[in-house]
C-alpha cells in the first residue's frame, strides 16, 4: 500500500499494454508468481489427496486455474486453483459416481457458471449471509480435520464425518509412529513459521515444511505411504463421462458444485478487492472466467477450480500488479508437473495430512464466531456448521440459509416494547413514565404493543421513544388512538421519534443531523431542564440527555478500553468551522483522530514571535502517540480564506484575526504565483476562495514537512478538501485534488 495513483485507462492497445507491463509491472508480477507457485504446489497435491482424486488432478487444476481463470476472470489479482472448500463435495461425488463422472460434473458446473455470468447475476451471490458462508467453510474445515487425522495415523479417511469420529479411537490405538511423526512435524513447523524472523517468512511455510519433512523421510528411509503418480503425466488426463443412472443425484451434484465454486470465487474476489485497494472486480466476468476454467479442467481430468483466498492474498502481499502474475504461476506449475513430477512421489501422505489439518483448522476462525455472536447470528453459524459436518455440505448450507431467512423475517416484523416507570412526578404531580419501542413496528407487533401499553398508569406523563426504522399505518393508527385515549385520562404523551420513520420531522439519522433538525423546541422541558431558566441552553442539555440515553450505553465498552491510553490513527488538522465534523466525514469515533482545529487550518511558525499551539499538538502526536498519518483538511466557503483574499491588512491594527491570518500569507502568494492545484481547480470551475483553500492545504503540508521531528519520522502526510454543498471529500494527489471514490491506493 504505497503511493497514491489514480486508476489508469480501462483499455489500451495490446502492444502498448505489453510495453507498459514490461517497463512498470513485469518484475513485480514475476516475483509474485514464483511465490504463489511455491504455495500452490503442496496445496494442490494435498487437496487432491484429501478429495480421493488422482493427485495429478490437483496439479492440472492449478495450471488451468492460473492460465484460463487468470486470463479471462474479472478479478485481476485473484489466483484460482483447487480449493479446500470443495474437498468434501468432490470426495462424496467420487465415492458415489467415480472420477470420470465427477469430471463431467465439473464441466457442466463450468457451463452453468458461464451462463450465470452471461446473465449478469454475479453480485447476486453476495446476498448470501456471510455467517452462512463462514459457517460453511468452518464445517468444511472440521470435516477435513476429522478425515485427515486418520491419514496422520497411517490409515485412510472414512466416507463421513460421523464415521471418522466413530473410528478415530481405533485409528489412534493402531497408529503408525513414522506416519504420525511425519504429520506432526509438518503441523509443528506450520504453527511456528509465523514466529520466525521476517527473512525466513519470505519463503512460504507450507513449501518449507513439505520439502524438509519429505527430505528427512527419504534420508531416514521411513516406511510411510507416499504420493503415487502415473509415469507419464499425460496419462492422467481423463475424459469425462456421463453416469449410467442416478440422474437426479447427478443434477444435484452439478448444482452443488456450481453454487459453492461460484460463491467461494466471488467472495474471494471481493476480499482481494479489499486487500488491493483501487482494484474493483467485475464479478460477472469473474464467473465467466471461473466457468471456463472448470470446463477446461473437467475435460482434462482436473479438480474443480475456484478463486482461492490463500493464494490470492499471497499474490497481493507479494506485490503483484496485474493478472500476468496468476497466469505465470500456472505456467510454472505446468513446467514443474512435466519436468519434476518425480519429486512429488517422494512426499509422504501423512505430511500432506498435516498440511491439510492446519488448513482445516484455519477455516474455523474465532473472529467469525465473534462476529456472528455480535450480530445475533450465532445460532445460524452453529446450525450451518453442524449441518455441513453431520449431513452434507449442500444440506447444511440450505438449512443455514433457511434459519438465516427466518431470523431476518423475525427481525423485520418484530419490535421490542418496554415500559419504564419510577417514583418521579412532573410539576403537576403526574407520575413520569417512559415507553420505548425499538425495531420494526408493523401491524404484526400491534397485539404485543397493545398489551404493553396497558401497563402505563392512567393520567401519567409519558415519554414515548420510537427508536424504529419503519412504522406502518396500522401501528401508527394504534399509537394515535392510544395517545388520544391516554390524554383523555388527564395524562400527557410526548413523542420522541428517533428512527427514520414516515412521520419523523427529519429524514436524517439523528447522529448525523444538527440539533435544529431533530429537536422539538416547543416540547415542554422536563423538570431537570426547567431549573436552568435559559432557553439558550436547551439544545445543549437536550443533546446531552439524548447522548446519555442512547449514545453512552453503546459507546461505554469502547470508552473503557480507551480510558487508560489512546492510539489514534491520524492527526487531523482542520478549520474551526462548525460545518466540518472530522469524525463524521471520516466515519470514525472516539480514539481514532487526534484533532487540531483553528481558523483556516494554518500551521504558524514557531518561536518567540510565532505560535506554539499547532506545533505542540503535532509533536505530541509524533513523539508520544506515534501516529502514522498527519492530515490537513481544508473546506469550501472558508471564512478565513475569504478574509485573506479581502486583504487582512485592512483590518484594525492589532486585531487578533488579522494577526492570525498572517500565517496564511504564503498560501495567498502561492495562489497568485499560479500553483498547479489552483490551475486545475480553475478549470473545474471552483471559486477563488475555494482555490485558495485548496492551495492552502498544500502549503500547510509543506510547512509540516519542514518540522524536523516530522521529517525524521515515517509519518505519512495527506491533504484533504471537504466540499460542503456536495458532502464530497477530495484528496491531494500529485498537485491535484481527486475525489476519494476515484483514488486508488497501490503499492
Amino acid at each position: 500500500m504505497g503511493q497514491l495513483r489514480p486508476s489508469g485507462p480501462a483499455h489500451a492497445p495490446p502492444a502498448a499494454a505489453a510495453r507498459r507491463w514490461l517497463r512498470h509491472d513485469a518484475r513485480f508480477d514475476l516475483s509474485a508468481s514464483l511465490v504463489v507457485f511455491l504455495v500452490a504446489i503442496p496445496l494442490s497435491v494435498g487437496i487432491a489427496a484429501a478429495s480421493g482424486a488422482p493427485v495429478m488432478a490437483g496439479l492440472i487444476a492449478a495450471v488451468i486455474g492460473g492460465v484460463v481463470a487468470g486470463s479471462l476472470g474479472g478479478s485481476p489479482l485473484q489466483v484460482s486453483g483447487p480449493a479446500a472448500g470443495l474437498t468434501v463435495v468432490v470426495a462424496g461425488l467420487i465415492s458415489q459416481f467415480g472420477w470420470a463422472v465427477t469430471c463431467a460434473i465439473t464441466v457442466l458446473a463450468g457451463v452453468l457458471q458461464v451462463a450465470l455470468g452471461a446473465c449478469r447475476i454475479g453480485r447476486a451471490a453476495l446476498a448470501i449471509s456471510p455467517t452462512v458462508v463462514n459457517a460453511m467453510l468452518a464445517g468444511i474445515g472440521v470435516t477435513i480435520v476429522l478425515g485427515q487425522l486418520h491419514v496422520l495415523t497411517g490409515g485412510a479417511a472414512e466416507a463421513s464425518a460421523w464415521e471418522n469420529v466413530r473410528d478415530l479411537p481405533a485409528a489412534v490405538a493402531g497408529l503408525d509412529p513414522a506416519a504420525a511423526a511425519t504429520g506432526l512435524l509438518v503441523i509443528g513447523m506450520l504453527v511456528l513459521w509465523p514466529r520466525m524472523p521476517a527473512r525466513l517468512r519470505g519463503v512460504p511455510g507450507p513449501l518449507v515444511a513439505i520439502v524438509l519433512v519429505t527430505g528427512a523421510s527419504v534420508l531416514l528411509v521411513l516406511d510411510v505411504a507416499r504420493v503415487s503418480l502415473p509415469d507419464d503425466p499425460l496419462s492422467a488426463i481423463h475424459l469425462p463421462q456421463l453416469p449410467d443412472g442416478e440422474w437426479f443425484a447427478f443434477a444435484v451434484g452439478v448444482a452443488t458444485m456450481t453454487i459453492i465454486a461460484s460463491v467461494e470465487s466471488l467472495l474471494s474476489a471481493v476480499s482481494v478487492d479489499k486487500l488491493a485497494s483501487g482494484h474493483r472486480s467485475d464479478l460477472n466476468r469473474e464467473l465467466i472466467g471461473q466457468g471456463s476454467a472448470n470446463m477446461a479442467s473437467g475435460l482434462l481430468g482436473g479438480l474443480p477450480v475456484t478463486g482461492v483466498i490463500v493464494r490470492s492474498s499471497t499474490n497481493v502481499r507479494a506485490g503483484a500488479r496485474t493478472r500476468a502474475s496468476a497466469v505465470l504461476h500456472g505456467i510454472w506449475v505446468l513446467l514443474f508437473t512435466v519436468l519434476l513430477v518425480g519429486l512429488v512421489e517422494q512426499v509422504p501422505l501423512a505430511a500432506l495430512a498435516g498440511l491439510l489439518i492446519v488448513m482445516g483448522v484455519k477455516l474455523v476462525r474465532p473472529a467469525d464466531v465473534a462476529v456472528a455472536r455480535k450480530h445475533g447470528d450465532l445460532h445460524v453459524y452453529l446450525v450451518t456448521l453442524a449441518g455441513v459436518v453431520l449431513l452434507d455440505l449442500l444440506q447444511g448450507v440450505l438449512i443455514g440459509l433457511a434459519v438465516s431467512l427466518l431470523g431476518m423475517v423475525r427481525r423485520v416484523v418484530w419490535a421490542r416494547v418496554r415500559v419504564r416507570t419510577g417514583d418521579e412526578t412532573d410539576e403537576d404531580g403526574r407520575p413520569l413514565c417512559a415507553v420505548i419501542v425499538e425495531g420494526t413496528l408493523s401491524f404484526l407487533s400491534v397485539p404485543r404493543l397493545s398489551r404493553v401499553l396497558t401497563q402505563v398508569p392512567d393520567g401519567s406523563a409519558v415519554h414515548l421513544e420510537l427508536v424504529v426504522d419503519y412504522l406502518d399505518h396500522a401501528a401508527y393508527e394504534h399509537l394515535s388512538a392510544w395517545q388520544r385515549q391516554h390524554e383523555g385520562t388527564g395524562g400527557t404523551v410526548a413523542v420522541d421519534e428517533i428512527g427514520d420513520i414516515p412521520h419523523s420531522r427529519s429524514g436524517l439519522p439523528r447522529w448525523f443531523s444538527p440539533w435544529s433538525h431533530w429537536q422539538d423546541t416547543e416540547r415542554p422541558l422536563i423538570p431537570a431542564q426547567r431549573s436552568l431558566h435559559d432557553h439558550v441552553l436547551r439544545p445543549l442539555v437536550t443533546g446531552a440527555q439524548e447522548y446519555q440515553r442512547t449514545g453512552a450505553p453503546a459507546l461505554r465498552p469502547h470508552l473503557r478500553k480507551l480510558a487508560g491510553s489512546q492510539q489514534p490513527h491520524a492527526v487531523f488538522l482542520t478549520c474551526a468551522d462548525s460545518r466540518i465534523v472530522p469524525n463524521v466525514i471520516t466515519a470514525s469515533g472516539p480514539g481514532d483522530l487526534f484533532t487540531i482545529r483553528n481558523v483556516g487550518n494554518l500551521v504558524p511558525d514557531p518561536g518567540p514571535v510565532g505560535d506554539q499551539s499547532v506545533h505542540a499538538g503535532v509533536l505530541y502526536a509524533v513523539r508520544a502517540l506515534r501516529v502514522p498519518t498527519l492530515v490537513v483538511c481544508g473546506h469550501s466557503g472558508c471564512g478565513g480564506m475569504a478574509a485573506l483574499l479581502a486583504d487582512r491588512r485592512t483590518m484594525p491594527e492589532g486585531d487578533p484575526m488579522g494577526q492570525w491570518l498572517r500565517w496564511g500569507e504564503p498560501s495567498l502568494t502561492a495562489l497568485r504565483a499560479g500553483h498547479p492545484i489552483a490551475d486545475h481547480a480553475a478549470e473545474a470551475g471552483w471559486s477563488e476562495v475555494d482555490r485558495l483553500a485548496m492551495v492552502n492545504v498544500a502549503v500547510q503540508l509543506e510547512k509540516l514537512r519542514a518540522i524536523p521531528e516530522v521529517a525524521a519520522s515515517d509519518i505519512r502526510l495527506v491533504g484533504l478538501f471537504f466540499d460542503i454543498p456536495s458532502g464530497a471529500l477530495l484528496m491531494l494527489d500529485n498537485d491535484r485534488l481527486t475525489p476519494l471514490a476515484d483514488t486508488a491506493l497501490t503499492g
